[in-house]
């Protein structure tokens, strides 16, 4: 979760780390963009907001007590109070999510990934005090800062790399905007291993897997952190598995850019078409509290009922007046979880964002949003593939190293090759909303076998994966390579999660606790 220096871009920033650029960063990028576009051709040719446009970022300015410095990262906002002097408009909305536009040279991958921490000898969940040890300890030892909340430690920061807690103490890497995925899974490889040095010193290891394998959610510890206090407390009014996604998830994801709104449109199409293929070759989530639970993602499944105000495949992206204003009125009615003031978060779980634009959020009458508001709200959104300034593919389980350089791999043939995306886009061109839907539900029990039209879904990863590979290879990079771990998956339809089941009812003698060596990092 890094923030993009020449790109003016934020990769899947959680609640504490970054600040970015500010908002006269955010027009030029916006009036830059513009000049002699269309709306769908080059991002934001957005008239009602170009229309005095140095008058709107004089009048948006927020109050800070250092400068006049503004901040559309991610919550909390530092030391700083923040005060909207004058209320966002939609346009304001919609061009922030525009001002991530950027030309290809600048296109870069981001990936973030979360495990489990456990104590080596009993399997036990890592308690806070070891995960505020093992942070203090990385701290001082790999010369990461430290991110706080109140008197607790929650996080840390390097560059643009963050460490932070997920809320059941999953550990989370989010990487910093990289140009290759030898990059990437150089970072990858330099995480692991100074998180192994000071975790195996304290008896701690980590797994990679999708789905809390042995213990139940009761017995899962929770971070001090106050947005998912209430979180926690909102959860189970909306849907029944919410806090299994909280405690007991852990995923791979990767953040991609786009150049245009119509190249975000084209990309945010292929992701949600295609997430169900990523879903059943990264499927890494067979077992609860220490038996087979009937999924192979049990991970995706526990999505379909966390909260449907938030999550799924939106199928409005397929419509032809899908932009970055339709995704703005989506997410504007997506109710709100919370607010960041006065170093605390205000509970406004279930209230509206558009209240808060019109002054009128009942907590805090008569405030007004700043861009950081907007920018933690589009974090509070879960849908299959999200869009910030950047796109999010998010449909992957958690897995074992050698996957977790390959989940961004296979995304990054499809999407940043323009043969690759455009032969994606004529693969599901008439995929209808029904079909989409029914992989979606279908996946996470039956994976590549899920049948589709006249055969399964692993002849159509078949030929996706193709496609994939295509891209890399004409990247330039020699990055095939990081596809072979997902290759194997397709060849032998034999998913990731059919594997641990094998073992389960084989070798391992119907017992889960092996799983905590043969997926330990």
């Amino acid at each position: 979760m890094a923030l993009m220096s020449q790109a003016s871009h934020l990769y899947g920033i959680r609640a504490e780390s970054i600040q970015s650029k500010g908002l006269n960063s955010l027009f030029q990028s916006v009036t830059n963009n513009v000049e002699g576009s269309k709306l769908k051709g080059n991002c934001s040719s957005l008239p009602s907001l170009l229309r005095d446009s140095s008058k709107r970022v004089q009048n948006l300015r927020l109050g800070y007590k250092r400068g006049d410095r503004v901040i559309v990262a991610a919550s909390p906002p530092t030391e700083d109070d923040v005060v909207a002097t004058e209320p966002l408009t939609k346009e304001d909305l919609v061009a922030y999510l525009a001002s991530g536009c950027k030309s290809k040279e600048k296109w870069r991958i981001g990936t973030e990934h979360e495990k489990f921490g456990f104590e080596t000898g009993t399997l036990h969940p890592m308690k806070y005090e070891q995960i505020a040890e093992l942070l203090n300890s990385i701290s001082e030892r790999f010369d990461w800062e430290k991110v706080m909340e109140g008197d607790n430690i929650i996080g840390l920061k390097q560059g643009m790399q963050s460490i932070s807690l997920e809320p059941g103490g999953q550990f989370e890497l989010s990487g910093a905007p990289l140009d290759t995925l030898h990059q990437t899974c150089a970072e990858v490889n330099s995480h692991l291993y100074q998180v192994k040095a000071v975790a195996e010193e304290m008896g701690i290891g980590f797994l990679g897997i999708g789905f809390q394998p042995k213990w139940k959610r009761n017995e899962i510890p929770i971070m001090p952190k106050g947005r998912y206090e209430i979180m926690k407390n909102y959860m189970p009014k909306v849907g029944s598995l919410g806090l299994d996604m909280m405690f007991r998830t852990c995923t791979v994801q990767v953040n991609l850019d786009f150049s245009s709104e119509a190249d975000m449109i084209r990309k945010f199409r292929v992701g949600l078409a295609l997430q169900p293929i990523a879903t059943a070759l990264f499927a890494n989530s067979p077992f609860t509290e220490g038996k087979p639970n009937g999924y192979l993602s049990m991970r995706s499944q526990i999505w379909t009922d966390t909260d449907n105000n938030r999550s799924g495949m939106i199928p409005f992206v397929f419509d032809d007046s899908f932009g970055f204003e339709q995704y703005v009125d989506y997410a504007l009615d997506v109710p709100m979880y919370f607010v960041y003031r006065k170093k605390k978060y205000i509970d406004c779980a279930g209230m509206s964002f558009r209240d808060f634009m019109a002054g009128k959020l009942a907590p805090i009458p008569g405030e007004y949003p700043t861009l950081n508001d907007w920018e933690n709200h589009l974090t509070t959104i879960f849908p299959e593939v999200r869009l910030k300034r950047y796109l999010e593919m998010r449909g992957a389980d958690g897995g074992p190293w050698r996957r977790l350089c390959a989940l961004p791999a296979f995304w990054v043939g499809l999407l940043y090759d323009e043969v690759s995306l455009q032969n994606v886009l004529d693969l599901t061109a008439d995929w209808t909303m029904e079909e989409r839907q029914m992989l979606r539900n279908k996946v996470p029990k039956s994976g590549l076998n899920t049948p589709f039209r006249d055969g399964l879904l692993r002849h159509v990863a078949e030929d996706v994966m193709k496609l994939a590979k295509d891209g890399l290879e004409r990247r330039g990079f020699k990055e095939t390579g990081f596809l072979n771990e997902v290759a194997e998956v397709v060849r032998t339809g034999v998913t990731p999660a059919e594997k641990l089941l094998d073992l389960y009812y084989g070798k391992w003698g119907k017992s889960v606790d092996p799983v905590f060596q043969e997926l330990l990092y």
